[in-house]
């Protein structure tokens, strides 16, 4: 049987993982990235227990995690630095980690598994009988052609595949800054602290040996608070007993807002959609990451079971989809208290916090144990 080729357009999370599966079970595959190198923006990630079991599959868990701190508790605190709840990870991983490290350890592996990756490659448009087109006027033939080309995929855009695509009320800047001799002291992992003053959110979470994570989340109408670089004097009227904190941050930083999208499919005919291209969501869970790393590799299993692309695609579709539009659901959900009253929210949050059955469906995502696992 001739060996199978796939053509893969986006080198993040989901096309990397998606390479991965696929050389590592006998397809010939290349990676067009249209980014002049490899490279990831988000600063930094949690990857919990489900991603986590998919780095292992692919080979990239070692180089993943190397000096990553496991991320044992999660605070909420309020403008006044009060404490409103408490998670404690127990039975299970999780480790926020520096994004590039991740994309650089599934780039390694997939390497190995003699991948060709072909960056300042940008692709224009897929069809369903399995032809990608680039936008140097090439075209190349595959046997399936995978779209990972993130929520502003124009080749998802190109096969009519979006139902949805709502933008939500609230975006993020997301930065690194260095570390402080004492916090690289602190060697017994890491715990993530969510400050909330008004819409504005401080998320503060140690990343590796050297970094520090930090996410500033406002609503898209702050134009003050999504400014870049970020005007520190607006955040530290925000947030008075992080000034020392705040002041530690430089010209960097990046804003997006955020979004969630839904497909009427996730393929046509030799064409797949994963990852953010066929279902972002907002980050209130950590699971962006996650659903588009499992989603690419239960698609190479699922091509591995049925040698009929497109009905494999099928087959892949009808049993991931389920768990990957909860998490959206949870996470759009979870967001919602932004925009209510502090005293609200805070009841909210602390509630959230405590609910057991809440926290089931939270966490139902990252205890999930991931199809070729």
């Amino acid at each position: 049987m001739s060996k199978r080729h796939a053509e893969i357009a986006g080198a993040g999370f989901a096309g990397l993982t998606a390479a991965c599966a696929l050389a590592q079970r006998g397809w010939s595959v290349r990676v067009h990235e249209r980014a002049d190198r490899l490279r990831t923006t988000g600063a930094g990630i949690y990857i919990y227990e489900n991603g986590l079991r998919v780095l292992e599959a692919v080979g990239a868990y070692d180089a993943a995690v190397k000096g990553a701190p496991f991320a044992h508790t999660r605070e909420v605190r309020d403008g006044r630095d009060r404490l409103i709840s408490v998670h404690r990870w127990a039975g299970s991983r999780v480790f926020s980690i520096v994004r590039q490290n991740v994309i650089n350890a599934l780039a390694a592996s997939a390497a190995r598994a003699g991948v060709e990756i072909v960056t300042g490659s940008t692709a224009v448009a897929a069809s369903a009988d399995g032809e990608l087109t680039l936008a140097n006027g090439r075209s190349a033939k595959a046997d399936l052609i995978v779209c990972a080309d993130g929520s502003n995929s124009r080749l998802r855009e190109g096969l009519g595949l979006l139902a949805k695509r709502k933008y939500l009320v609230d975006g993020c800047t997301r930065l690194l800054i260095d570390k402080t001799a004492a916090e690289r002291e602190i060697t017994d992992g890491a715990k993530t602290i969510e400050y909330w003053s008004g819409t504005r959110r401080l998320l503060y979470t140690p990343c590796s040996e050297t970094d520090i994570y930090i996410a500033l989340t406002m609503l898209d109408s702050d134009a003050a608070a999504k400014a870049l670089p970020v005007r520190k004097a607006e955040w530290k009227r925000a947030f008075p007993h992080l000034e020392a904190l705040i002041d530690r941050i430089g010209e960097q930083g990046r804003y997006d807002r955020f979004d969630l999208i839904r497909l009427k499919r996730w393929s046509a005919g030799r064409v797949a959609v994963v990852g953010d291209a066929a279902h972002a969501l907002p980050p209130n869970i950590g699971q962006g990451g996650g659903c588009a790393m499992m989603n690419a590799l239960s698609l190479a299993v699922y091509l591995e079971r049925t040698t009929d692309v497109a009905s494999a695609l099928a087959t892949w579709e009808r049993q991931e989809r389920p768990l990957t539009e909860h998490t959206q659901r949870i996470s759009y959900f979870l967001g919602l208290p932004t925009t209510w009253p502090p005293a609200m929210r805070t009841l909210a949050l602390g509630i959230a916090g405590r609910s057991k059955w809440l926290v089931r469906q939270r966490t139902r995502t990252a205890l999930h144990r991931p199809t070729g696992t």
